[in-house]
């Protein structure tokens, strides 16, 4: 099989760059806004030992699977297919992967957009003077003008971080903004498990509930750890093909999927205890989503000493993590229409952003004007959610580690994994068996439980 680089293809750099972005793709507004309160609300501790131990078993070995797949080919995730099972249509799984990726973008682009308009409101002093968090929410996300042109920024600074490229663009961008992003989580995990009464929402974090643990938790903990990591979408098989030979995959993926743990629990101990320090509600009645940073926290920060100066590293800090998971996203569409329609970077880029940003609109006026535009019962922006997080991703997701397991085959995986024999490890085989065997069983469950319970993926 062919195994050589596709001509002067860029690539990343130096290993921490592969890190960076990988990382920055996996660590998204989800880290912030879904696992804090998924965990303390399905036992804590438990949860969080249960998803960790996903991670080893499951999401790793997935994460190696779209690595694998990107770098033994050198393209992007749909050429990745077909050249790996020419006349065959497994390309279609990579053309899956491009159209959830110009789907997550269109609906993540809303979202990303709304974190810049509640860093402006923070920096002037309006956020805080706020009485009512949800009005105010309410008013912002349903008005016509201002969601659409912080939606519209959010593409143009994505677009022209992804038209540098990946050595001077992405790799540049993601190797700044990832050390930032932990810093200033820092700062205010710093703050928050210093306030009077946070040491209850530390132990509620963290001392396991087993009580609480039931089937579901199980499934939202392997949910959680399956889709923690941007599988399933064409992102990490378009980072893998930019991935250079000598890079030692298993580590590279176990190091990403730490650093997106680890900032997750970081963004735990920055949300939970400040909650619990300003009783602003139950924990247990929170739903994880937009109401917990732009209605919820803002009050937390309204009652904090210094709440100013720590809503503006907050949102600011949102920002980052939105973009670090957008510049991803745009490049899997980028790539493709790179290489495949042969166009330059350049216009790869334009008619990407442009035509998801078209989307894009669309779902951001879903909360206004097209409040009453429903597809299935859904919003634009509730259809496009549901589609990518409950039926793309998994069984995208499903269908990459069988293709992996069973159609790239056992000799190519390890033979890939391994650096052409260079590098030795017993674990190969082990990671092998679980793509093959455990892998697909176990997303094929939640592909399955995401169509008819509420929050596994």
């Amino acid at each position: 099989m062919a195994n050589l680089p596709s001509g002067n293809r860029d690539s990343f750099s130096s290993k921490f760059g592969v890190i960076a972005a990988a990382a920055g793709s996996a660590v998204g507004l989800g880290n912030i806004w879904r696992f804090p309160l998924v965990t303390t609300q399905n036992g804590g501790g438990a949860f969080l030992m249960l998803y960790i131990g996903f991670i080893i078993l499951i999401g790793i070995p997935v994460m190696l699977s779209e690595f694998t797949i990107g770098r033994r080919a050198q393209l992007n995730a749909f050429g990745s297919f077909k050249k790996l099972a020419p006349k065959s249509p497994w390309y279609l799984v990579g053309s899956l992967g491009i159209i959830t990726a110009f789907a997550i973008l269109s609906f993540y682009s809303t979202v990303a957009g709304w974190t810049l308009e509640y860093l402006v409101q923070a920096v002037s002093g309006k956020l805080l003077h706020t009485d009512d968090m949800v009005s105010n929410f309410a008013g912002f996300s349903s008005s016509s003008a201002r969601p659409v042109i912080w939606q519209l920024v959010i593409m143009v600074i994505t677009g022209l971080v992804v038209y540098g490229g990946i050595k001077k663009g992405i790799e540049k961008f993601t190797k700044i903004l990832m050390p930032v992003l932990v810093i200033l989580i820092a700062l205010v995990v710093v703050r928050s498990v210093t306030l009077p009464g946070a040491g209850e929402g530390i132990r509620y974090l963290f001392i396991p509930d087993w009580s609480a643990v039931n089937f579901k938790t199980v499934l939202m903990a392997l949910g959680q750890a399956a889709f923690s990591l941007s599988i399933g979408m064409g992102t990490l098989i378009t980072y893998g093909s930019y991935i250079q030979k000598d890079n030692h995959l298993l580590k590279t993926a176990s190091q990403v999927a730490f650093t997106d743990t680890f900032i997750a629990i970081l963004a735990s101990l920055m949300v939970i205890p400040a909650i619990f320090a300003f009783s602003v509600g139950s924990v247990d009645q929170m739903s994880p989503g937009p109401g917990l940073v732009f209605e919820v926290l803002p009050n937390v920060f309204k009652a904090m000493p210094g709440g100013v100066v720590f809503a503006v590293i907050f949102f600011f800090l949102l920002c980052v993590a939105a973009l670090t998971s957008t510049i991803s996203v745009l490049e899997v569409v980028v790539a493709y229409l790179k290489e495949e329609l042969k166009l330059s970077r350049g216009k790869a880029t334009l008619i990407a952003s442009v035509s998801i940003s078209v989307l894009g609109v669309l779902a951001t006026l879903s909360f206004g004007v097209l409040s009453n535009f429903l597809i299935f019962g859904k919003t634009i922006f509730g259809l496009l959610d549901f589609a990518s997080a409950n039926i793309m991703l998994t069984f995208g997701a499903l269908l990459i580690v069988i293709f992996v397991g069973w159609k790239l085959g056992k000799i190519n995986f390890l033979d890939e994994l391994s650096n052409q024999g260079q590098l030795k490890s017993s674990l190969y085989k082990v990671v092998f068996f679980i793509i093959r065997y455990i892998a697909p069983v176990a997303i094929g469950i939640i592909a399955v439980a995401a169509l008819f319970i509420k929050g596994i993926t």
